[in-house]
């Protein structure tokens, strides 16, 4: 199977320097546009199965690349940003020397819901093309389980990037 690794498309939070997190967020302007360009990169590829995260900022972004094969977008929770606790919502910049609260969601359990997150796509859709429109540190983290890697060891995706896997 082939799976497409999608970040969502630019947000107000991201534009902002604000830590989204498990929030809904909003895309910008450029950020549909992003979508709209990786939609048309794909409008002639296979792609079987659209996922995303059910979270706004990834469902926009999925809904809009679906559009050009028609294709009905399937939510999962594996697909959620890591919940940040206490930093949700703060400027980004403030956070760099500050203390990290209890209530942020373990690398382990990041990795553990990535290794999830892969078992279902492999059970649920073999020899399928699966799109996948995720976040930057889910992402990062299923990329680290997919290649045996630390989180720290793959590089930083950019809004609407997408890295192709033969799983």
């Amino acid at each position: 199977m082939i799976l497409l690794l999608t970040r969502h498309s630019e947000t107000l939070g991201n534009v902002n320097h604000i830590m989204q997190g498990q929030t809904h967020g909003e895309l910008t302007e450029k950020g549909i546009q992003q979508a709209k360009e990786t939609a048309l990169k794909l409008k002639d590829a296979q792609i079987d199965i659209f996922l995303s995260s059910d979270l706004k900022r990834a469902i926009d972004t999925c809904n809009i690349i679906a559009a050009p094969h028609s294709g009905m977008v399937i939510t999962t929770t594996l697909l959620r940003e890591r919940d940040w606790g206490g930093f949700t919502g703060r400027y980004i910049p403030e956070l760099k020397d500050v203390p990290w609260p209890d209530n942020i969601e373990s690398l382990d359990s990041l990795l553990n819901r990535a290794a999830r997150f892969i078992r279902y796509v492999k059970e649920n859709y073999p020899n399928k093309t699966v799109l996948a429109v995720g976040h930057g540190i889910i992402n990062k983290a299923i990329q680290a389980v997919l290649l045996n890697k630390t989180i720290s060891d793959i590089t930083h995706m950019e809004n609407a990037e997408i890295r192709e896997y033969q799983l």
